[in-house]
């Protein structure tokens, strides 16, 4: 327990000491040798000390202190050696073993508690203070109830606590797996189109202006794209993907075959295809060594079925190890939506790319985002 909590708890138990009036007053009035009066003051002073200490300490660690033990001993040796108005210090005896000691032992001490106001009060021929017993026991359930409570709220507080890391590292793998769907697309193709208007800067500069324009308006979308990542309202399409797929293929000189028509598709399949075929385009690029690149999309049932097909050397273990967070990130789009992604190397040579999703994957993917 912090000690900005144990504070918390010893301001909440000081209210309740105004009852310690009683002793006080009789050690002023009651005529007594001058040195029982200072070492009566003297043990009721460090009995309040041990009873705050021991009160700090509820809803933490529960074991036997030594301020539990000089609030028991010093408890049950005033209110003997003083008399009945002393008796009431059972009940704060009561409430430190409630709030302080497991139950097998807090019981026990409370009942010594008990016993010692119902013989003190019968010893001293005052049958009033028979309802300190009553109290005793009341006092326990509440500090127990209390303690309870406490260990509740603490768990509750941790439970919180952690579901706030947990909120906080999905999203930054969701933000980092964002960048490198973005990134990695964008900076291929300005590498491609950079490197390809370096080689026509000499032979047809005209053209390699062309491909400069392409550059920056490639590093303008990229930012801009950036940018809604970080608002977190970025959305890839389908059809935006397949075009700037055929863009960047066609640059660095892979022949491109594409669907047909591109179909109405909920926006969360839509978007989750859209980043399937970044990805795919992104890897054919860096990895494959392809010199042509198929995309088939069919529709059947309540079902779709994207497939990327390329005839390049497949997936060698450096390029499965550099497209490994891609790929996992696109299982994961893919799954959102309710669907499954696998890859293959065709018997023909190449790599395969083939993701199956519902076409009703709008409410599958509301609920898992």
């Amino acid at each position: 327990m912090d000690t900005a909590a144990r504070w918390e708890r010893v301001l909440w138990a000081s209210p309740w000491l105004l009852f310690l009036s009683v002793p006080v007053v009789d050690l002023v009035s009651t005529d007594r040798p001058t040195a029982t009066r200072v070492l009566a003051g003297a043990a009721l002073t460090a009995f309040t000390v041990a009873y705050l200490s021991a009160l700090g300490r509820i809803g933490g660690r529960l074991h036997l202190r030594p301020d539990l033990v000089v609030v028991v001993v010093l408890g049950g040796a005033l209110a003997v050696s003083l008399g009945v108005a002393w008796v009431g210090l059972m009940v704060y005896v009561s409430a430190a073993a409630a709030a302080t000691l497991r139950a097998r032992w807090a019981w026990p001490t409370v009942s010594a508690a008990v016993l010692v106001s119902v013989v003190v009060g019968y010893a001293e021929g005052v049958p009033g203070f028979l309802f300190l017993p009553a109290i005793c026991l009341l006092t326990a359930f509440a500090l127990l109830g209390t303690r309870v409570l406490l260990r509740v709220n603490g768990e509750l507080r941790e439970a919180r606590e952690e579901l706030a890391r947990t909120a906080v590292e999905a999203e930054r793998l969701r933000f980092a797996r964002d960048l490198h769907d973005l990134l990695g697309h964008s900076l291929s193709l300005i590498a491609l189109k950079s490197e390809l208007a370096g080689r026509l800067a000499e032979m047809s500069p005209a053209r390699a202006r062309g491909e400069m324009a392409d550059v920056e308006a490639a590093a303008r979308q990229a930012l801009l794209e950036v940018r809604d990542a970080v608002s977190g309202y970025r959305r890839v399409s389908l059809a935006q993907a397949l075009t700037e797929g055929r863009a960047a293929l066609s640059a660095a000189g892979v022949s491109v075959r594409l669907p047909g028509r591109t179909p109405d598709l909920s926006e969360p399949v839509d978007t989750a295809l859209g980043w399937v075929i970044r990805e795919a385009m992104t890897n054919v690029l860096r990895h494959s060594g392809a010199r042509s690149v198929q995309v088939d999309l069919t529709e059947g049932g309540d079902t779709a079925v994207l497939v990327v097909h390329d005839d390049g050397r497949g997936v060698t273990a450096a390029a499965a190890e550099q497209a490994g967070s891609g790929l996992d990130g696109l299982r994961e789009r893919v799954a959102a939506v309710g669907g499954h992604l696998v890859t293959s190397e065709p018997p023909g040579g190449g790599y395969a790319l083939r993701v199956e999703v519902p076409l009703a994957g709008a409410a599958v993917g509301t609920s898992a985002r």
